[in-house]
């Protein structure tokens, strides 16, 4: 019925068996954008958030996203994480905060979900330790900009 490998025959959502599939390095790279007012990104940059620092939470929640995002993604598989970074460029124009995030493990499946899972939650933190001062950021751009490893090989996107 569907090409996809979460849909079984009779268009039912199930979990990939990934158990003949070999053991191969593989890693992803994602990002994702948070925009600010100049003023709220000041509050980052000179460490004056009332909350702490901003980026150091942002990055622990984003690790700790990427390893649990079989916890959050229903037909995801848990892996042994082997790397999970996450960095941050803050940019003037526009105001705001570019997020990106490295995940890399050696087994059967890949960490694409888990690459965007941790650039996802490390936005939302931001948004949680500023959102008493500025309630209008928006996060945008969440992707995926790199993947290597497994059957299907590498991905790059050609826009960067």
């Amino acid at each position: 019925m569907s090409k996809l490998s979460h849909i079984d025959d009779k268009g039912q959502a199930r979990m990939v068996d990934v158990s003949d599939k070999a053991v191969t390095d593989r890693t992803a790279i994602a990002e994702g954008f948070i925009a600010m007012l100049p003023e709220t990104l000041a509050l980052i940059t000179t460490g004056e958030a009332k909350k702490g620092d901003v980026l150091a939470t942002a990055r622990i929640a984003g690790i700790m996203a990427a390893k649990k995002t079989h916890e959050l993604i229903p037909l995801c598989h848990p892996l042994a994480i082997t790397k999970a970074t996450v960095t941050f460029e803050p940019s003037q124009k526009p105001a705001g905060i570019h997020v990106t995030a490295q995940v890399k493990v050696s087994g059967q499946t890949g960490v694409e979900m888990e690459a965007l899972t941790a650039v996802s939650v490390a936005c939302l933190t931001i948004y949680d330790m500023l959102k008493a001062a500025d309630k209008g950021m928006t996060i945008s751009g969440i992707r995926l900009l790199e993947k290597t490893g497994g059957r299907s090989g590498t991905y790059k996107t050609t826009d960067k």
